[in-house]
């Protein structure tokens, strides 16, 4: 018998380097997440090689990890070795600030190599070693996993991705730069596996990507397919057992919409759950630009506030902040909070990261703006801290970034989902400028009965082909039913929107009821017509949002608050900033060991936002958790 299980042993060896397959013992502190990431591959591959890993895992544990799928650029890293040390004799009034700048290391560069320093002051006649830094560069380059595929007709996402037996998500993480909407002949990113690895699609088949924590009985109710069905139709399922991603061939008649809304979630009020009280110290970047104000002069300050949009939204923020503090410290939470003024500058960013040792902070929020938050992000990865992007959409959410504003795709989805949840009979128009053609087929694929309309193009001349943004009204002749007629309009045309939704609300009279929505609400809803409110709260304006607004007319201590300290009532920016802060200091007081991982099925909510980040399989966090409002009576109210 053992002589058998040596055999056996070696058989499986053998099978595994035949495979090319890699092992990996588990180190302390390290999760199936970070040795997935390590290796470019997802928990759900390490985890189908080693199902035991569900229930036994830990230190010392051997795994199997799968070649990788996703992409072979080389990763470059640049690290600090030690060469040699200067000696320096401390003068009068010298500093460990301003010694760093003078041997650019440091201040923790230099309480390392003299270790008294942390926790003694420096004293003149002190003799101290200054480190001497060599920059390494190493280079590591994963083999050669991915090739060059060309969207077929017919083909979307979930084809391709079943195709080459990647989720959806890993698709988009070999091609970032792919369009919502892929159209045959694009060139796509796709695993380099074998001609006769590649599964086959039909067209007489639609294809269901796996929602996180589906089982084969919500999938059930949701697609009306048993388990023995499934299994079925996808070959291997029954062995690999259902995995969030993971896109499965159903039916051509069974309905497949990927639900991203959060009505399935529970909103949690962390201040029920604070079990770590110590202090949090927290850094803000926001763009000041003190550099370029007269602080001596009053009138000059003034008129900065009110002239520059950047630095008037910052201080809005940081407002918000400093109240957010207040009410922590009522919890019992307090806060070390360090603010820097970026100067909405890239090149400060660097003297800021130069100086300062981000790694001791439990979280950043900040820098405001898309390009001075990639560069610190960028600068700052190594340091393992969690960033926030408080305002802009970063351009790569990376493993420490947390992406607080939802993707407008996101958006879009919540939309559709909320409409076609909607249990009234209703015929669904779609709008649109020549622009917006590929989401107007989008949503008609979405609502197959739906009926599209677009503006006009000129017909000849020079001009042959160009938009004119309008639609002759003769158009919408006997369009309209009886009932309900729910109109999606698509364009960021100020005036195609304008003169469309004042032609829909002369429409919306007796019996024929038209309610207005869109899948992104642009500055085309935004009319200067001081009777475009008016018309859009006739039309019942649908749309989804990152935020909702406060109601005025309830009682709101923070907003009591804050009229109290600054004599105004808060702006959306100052809001933003009480909420995002306050969810992050609960977050970790929540928590006695930094963040909790984010992927669960509750969402915070405060005063006008809320927050459910979502882990992306090779990356950081997006934030999922939106709203549904509508004009009502002039006034914009959240839609339960």
């Amino acid at each position: 018998m053992k002589q058998f299980l040596i055999i056996l042993l070696s058989v499986f060896t053998i099978s595994l380097n035949a495979q090319n397959y890699k092992t990996h013992k588990v180190k302390t502190g390290e999760t199936i997440e970070s040795i997935a990431k390590a290796y470019l591959v997802t928990p759900f591959d390490i985890l189908a090689l080693n199902p035991d890993a569900k229930t036994n895992f830990g230190p010392n544990t051997t795994l199997i990890i799968p070649n990788s799928k996703v992409k072979n650029d080389p990763i470059v890293e640049a690290s600090k070795e030690v060469i040699d040390y200067k000696k320096h004799k401390v003068k009068r009034k010298e500093t460990l600030y301003g010694l760093s700048k003078k041997y650019n290391v440091s201040e923790d560069d230099i309480k390392k190599a003299n270790p008294r320093l942390y926790s003694e002051n420096l004293r003149r006649g002190d003799r101290i070693r200054i480190p001497r830094f060599k920059t390494v560069i190493s280079k590591q380059t994963l083999s050669n996993t991915i090739k060059k595929y060309t969207v077929l007709p017919s083909e979307g996402k979930w084809r391709i991705a079943y195709k080459f037996g990647i989720t959806v998500q890993e698709l988009e993480a070999l091609n970032p730069d792919m369009k919502d909407v892929i159209q045959p002949g694009d060139a796509l990113n796709v695993p380099n596996i074998a001609n006769n690895e590649e599964k086959t699609t039909d067209t007489a088949f639609n294809y269901y990507e796996v929602q996180p924590k589906e089982g084969f009985f919500r999938l059930k109710v949701k697609l009306g397919l048993t388990q023995e069905e499934l299994e079925e139709l996808n070959p291997g399922l029954a062995e690999s057992g259902l995995k969030a991603g993971m896109v499965l061939k159903v039916p051509s008649d069974v309905e497949t919409i990927t639900t991203v809304a959060d009505e399935d979630y529970n909103i949690t009020d962390l201040r029920d759950n604070i079990t770590n009280t110590s202090t949090k110290r927290l850094a803000v970047l926001l763009p000041f630009k003190l550099h370029r104000i007269d602080l001596d002069s009053v009138a000059e300050v003034k008129a900065m506030m009110k002239s520059d949009r950047v630095l008037s939204t910052a201080l809005d923020f940081h407002s918000g902040v400093l109240m957010a503090l207040d009410s922590a410290k009522h919890l019992g939470i307090s806060t070390d909070l360090k603010v820097f003024d970026t100067e909405n500058r890239t090149s400060e960013i660097v003297n800021i990261t130069s100086r300062e040792d981000f790694s001791d902070y439990d979280a950043v929020i900040g820098p405001m703006m898309s390009k001075t938050f990639d560069r610190f992000a960028a600068e700052v990865r190594s340091d393992a801290v969690p960033v926030f992007a408080p305002l802009a959409m970063p351009s790569k959410v990376s493993g420490n970034v947390y992406q607080t504003i939802p993707d407008k795709k996101i958006l879009a989805q919540k939309m559709i989902n909320y409409i076609k949840t909607d249990s009234t009979k209703a015929q669904v128009v779609i709008i649109a400028d020549q622009k917006h053609k590929p989401i107007s087929n989008t949503l008609k694929r979405e609502f197959p009965a739906a009926k599209q309309l677009f503006s006009e193009i000129t017909k000849k001349g020079k001009d042959k082909g160009k938009d004119e943004y309008f639609i002759y009204p003769t158009t919408f002749e006997g369009l309209f039913k009886k009932g309900k007629n729910i109109v999606f309009l698509e364009t960021d045309d100020m005036s195609f929107g304008s003169s469309i939704i004042s032609l829909l609300n002369g429409l919306s009279v007796d019996d024929i009821e038209i309610i207005l929505t869109t899948t992104d609400k642009s500055r085309a809803f935004e009319s200067k017509d001081p009777d475009n409110n008016y018309h859009l709260s006739n039309l019942k304006f649908h749309y989804a949002t990152i935020n909702k607004q406060y109601d005025t007319d309830a009682a709101n201590g923070f907003v009591s608050m804050y009229k109290s300290r600054y004599g105004l009532t808060p702006s959306k920016y100052a809001t933003r900033g009480f909420d995002l802060t306050l969810d992050i200091l609960l977050r970790l007081a929540s928590n006695d060991d930094g963040l909790p991982n984010s992927d669960d099925e509750s969402a915070t909510e405060y005063i006008e936002n809320k927050f459910r980040y979502t882990k992306k399989t090779f990356g950081g966090y997006v934030n999922e958790a939106t709203y549904i409002v509508r004009y009502d009576n002039l006034k914009i109210v959240a839609v339960n």
